[in-house]
Order: C-alpha cells, then structure tokens, then sequence
C-alpha cells in the first residue's frame, strides 16, 4: 500500500517548537519532492515547505521563513519539518505530500500531489 503517514503533532504553548515526521511507505521518497502544507478550519490549504529530491532547493513562504525547517533523510524514506517560534496562528492540520515532477516552488504555490497523508493537528495555545 502506498502511503504517507504523519507524526509529531500536539498541543505546544507559544514560542515552542514541535518537529513533524512524514514516513513513506510503498514507494521511495528520493524519487519525490516532499512537501508540507497546513489547513486551519475556514481557510485554504497553504504550502509551509517544500524540499527537493536531493535536499538541494527549498521553499519557505514568508509566514514561517526563519521559524521552520524541512529537511528529508532519503536512506530513512522519511522527511522532517522542524517548527520553531510556533504561534497562534500556526495552529492547523499539517500535511505532507510528494509529487514525482515539479519545482519546490510549484508544489508549494500549486498544492500539486501524487500522494497525500492523513494529516496531525498542531495545536498553538497557552
């Protein structure tokens, strides 16, 4: 079965972090760009990070560069986001995804996908 399954999230006060992990099943990561995007009730699935096959490019948009991090350990199949300075505003449905074809860029800004995983909510709140 192929699959992307999701950990890491939770319930995180201001200004902590939490580290997502995305693991693939069924396929091989390297042969994907890796994506993560967000959804908070009443708004638009949003692109956080997106990283290429070999690690090399990434994107960020503007609301979280310098706060998260993505990186990917292909030998493991699995890919990372690392949440740092988390606010409020952060909270949301985390999803990864991966996409065979495409820049870091278009994944992030178009949402483009072959495979999507479940999702875990993260929470922000004091």
């Amino acid at each position: 079965q192929l699959q992307l399954v999701e950990s890491g999230g939770g319930l995180v006060q201001p200004g902590g972090s939490l580290r997502l992990s995305c693991a693939a099943s069924g396929f091989t990561l390297d042969d994907y760009v890796i994506g993560w995007f967000r959804q908070a009730p009443g708004k638009e699935r949003e692109g956080v990070a997106c990283i290429s096959k070999r690690g090399l490019n990434l994107y960020y948009p503007d609301s979280v560069t310098g706060r998260f991090t993505t990186s990917r350990d292909n030998a493991k199949n699995t890919a990372y986001l690392q949440m740092n300075s988390l606010k409020p505003e952060d909270t949301a449905v985390y999803y990864c995804a991966a996409v065979q074809s495409g820049t870091v860029h278009s994944m992030c800004k178009q949402r483009t996908a072959n495979y999507w995983g479940q999702g875990t909510q993260v929470t922000v709140s004091s």
